[in-house]
């Protein structure tokens, strides 16, 4: 009996053995489960940390950009709330050297972080933004903000790999009990299926667990998605007020212009219906608001960086020399200049016309700064400017630059003017003493050249603007002046216009005829085409560039490949990818912009035609 009882004692003994095998596993996923709900919660305290930092500093970042002291609230709140939750944290702490270790890295980074913070906030308080936001763009934040995110994610790491390792002894435990409940009763198996169904429970709970910590960051993602659409929308009404500030300088300067010439030809019409003929002054006028009118489109183009350069090898020494003479002229003799030129200076890829224009708009706006009385001092010397710079001033490449600084002894410039001196339309000058421009002009050439322009002023100390240009390598091409028919002097041929503004077309021809030219003239580029094809020895093609159907580029390379030799001018008031791209112009293309005036045609005209 007692033999036969033995199986059923050693089932039992195997049965007790596993149920007991089972309770301690039970207990051991329980306290698993409580380790992960730990854990988590432990790790939505670090979020919560986490998210009071980048609330006291979008806090700082908000009232930097704005001067609104609303943006303080949240910065105040998380300043208050952060002591609190950092204890929470540190009370719920588990008792492991690693993360002790980086939660006293996280105080440190957060004390360093709140005294950078605090430090821009009483700068600007103080009316030094300027180094408030040297300050924020040093790094000093970003570093304790990544020390502190860093050390999160090392004790999530720790965590994880704890409840990891649990895990992991679990599965081996349950792993041997389900091959001893292969070998059991049939109340092993019971006991069996109900593990299985245990198992199937915890990982459930475990997933919900895994959905739920998902959830979170999903929520934190869309705040901070939400906080950059809120900063989006600012940069937004800032470039608005920009656009409407330009817009408003446009209408302003050519409604004025626009004024003057309608009031003068309306009088000289007058005029000449009453047969008087004293209109000169009239004309002169209209002319006059003209040429200023197109000189503004030039300037705009220019701050757009989007007027057609013609770069060129330059020796900036040899163009300041050359330009001693027009300097002196322009700043008359009340300014003393004095030049200090590098030796062994690199040489730069630039317009030399834009470049002098760039220099003399410099020199101008320091003679009017020094009232007509002090010095003018223009340096040049080779430059680097290395990453560190670069990384704290927006669009500047790394590299070599030839510097160009003009110095003056004037009145200097506020921290807040420095900050708009390069918009078009500000100016600091009186009423009709300067057009707003001028700066705006000398920033567009200058980055479009590749370059970097910088200001350096105080109130009373004069000011320092520096120009880099990028450094020229590879060999140096300098053009080599094209050879001319000095026979060719007088006017004998014949140019084919084309143009698709009749009004345009029309007066251009007119011109043209005035000049001596043969001309035929077509309304696009199939007409061109035709005329071409039936009117023998047509010399030059004078073609606009936006057209329809058929635009100038197309135009061109269709009449070269039926006529070899055949000369093309291109004309336009505004393009930017046919014959210009990058805002340079393509090479071996000539190009007048309109409007030109009859000696700016009749030149461009014979320096192509006499081309050999």
């Amino acid at each position: 009996m007692r033999l036969q009882s033995l199986p059923i004692i050693a089932g039992f003994a195997a049965l007790a053995l596993i149920v007991g095998a089972r309770a301690v596993l039970v207990e051991s996923q329980r306290a698993n489960r409580a380790a992960a709900r730990e854990t988590i919660e432990y790790q939505e305290q670090l979020s919560g940390l986490l998210s009071l930092a980048q609330d006291a500093e979008s806090g700082q970042r908000g009232y930097l950009l704005t001067g609104e002291k609303s943006y303080l609230e949240p910065y105040r709140k998380a300043i208050e709330a952060i002591p609190g939750q950092l204890a929470r944290i540190e009370s719920a702490a588990a008792p492991d050297d690693q993360i002790i270790q980086q939660i006293s890295h996280i105080k440190a980074a957060l004390s360093q972080q709140q005294a950078e913070l605090a430090e821009t906030i009483a700068l600007y308080d103080r009316g030094d933004a300027a180094k408030a936001l040297q300050l924020v763009r040093g790094g000093q934040g970003k570093s304790a903000m990544d020390e502190i995110r860093a050390s999160m994610d090392t004790i999530r790491r720790i965590g994880a790999a704890a409840v990891a390792a649990r895990d992991e002894h679990t599965d081996r435990v349950e792993a041997w009990l389900r091959i001893g409940s292969l070998a059991a009763l049939l109340g092993i198996f019971l006991l069996g299926v109900y593990t299985i169904r245990q198992s199937r429970r915890r990982f459930r709970e475990v997933l919900v667990a895994q959905e739920e910590l998902m959830r979170k960051n999903i929520e934190l993602g869309n705040e901070i998605q939400t906080r950059e659409n809120a900063e989006s929308q600012i940069r937004q009404m800032q470039k608005m007020e920009a656009v409407g500030q330009l817009t408003g300088g446009i209408a302003h300067d050519f409604n004025n212009m626009l004024a003057v010439i309608l009031s003068a030809m309306n009088l000289a019409q007058r005029k000449l219906k009453r047969g008087e003929h004293d209109i000169e002054k009239l004309v002169e006028a209209a002319t006059d608001a003209a040429s200023r009118a197109a000189n503004l489109t030039s300037r705009l183009l220019a701050f757009s960086r989007l007027q057609p350069l013609a770069p060129q090898v330059v020796d900036t020494n040899r163009l300041l020399t050359g330009m001693s003479d027009l300097l002196r002229r322009a700043l008359g003799e009340g300014i003393r200049i004095e030049t200090v030129l590098a030796g062994g200076l690199w040489k730069i890829h630039a317009d030399p016309n834009q470049l002098e224009n760039a220099i003399l708009n410099l020199a101008v706006n320091a003679r009017d700064a020094m009232d007509n009385d002090g010095k003018l001092t223009i340096e040049t010397v080779n430059s680097h400017l290395d990453e560190a710079y670069a990384s704290t001033h927006a669009d500047v490449a790394p590299g070599q630059y030839v510097m160009i600084a003009v110095t003056d002894t004037g009145a200097g410039m506020s921290p807040e003017i420095i900050t708009r001196a390069f918009e078009p339309f500000f100016t600091t000058k009186p009423v009709n003493k300067g057009t707003g421009l001028g700066l705006s002009q000398v920033f567009g050439f200058v980055k479009q050249s590749g370059g970097h322009v910088k200001i350096y002023s105080e109130p009373g100390e004069g000011t320092t603007i520096k120009i880099y240009l990028p450094r020229l390598f590879g060999p140096e091409e300098p053009a080599v002046p094209a050879g001319r028919d000095k026979g060719a002097a007088t006017v004998t041929e014949t140019i084919l216009v084309v143009e698709d503004d009749a009004r345009v077309r029309a007066s251009t021809t007119d011109v043209m005829r005035e000049l001596g030219y043969t001309v035929i003239h077509a309304a696009g580029g199939q007409e061109a085409l035709q005329k071409l094809a039936a009117t023998p020895g047509i010399a030059l093609l004078f073609t606009d560039i936006v057209m329809p159907v058929i635009n100038g580029r197309k135009l061109a390379e269709e009449a070269l490949a039926r006529q070899p030799g055949l000369k093309v001018v291109f004309t336009t008031g505004f393009t930017r990818n046919a014959v210009i791209h990058n805002g340079v112009l393509d090479h071996d293309v000539h190009f007048l912009a309109k409007p030109f005036t009859i000696d700016q045609l009749a030149a461009k005209l014979r320096d192509v035609l006499d081309t050999k």
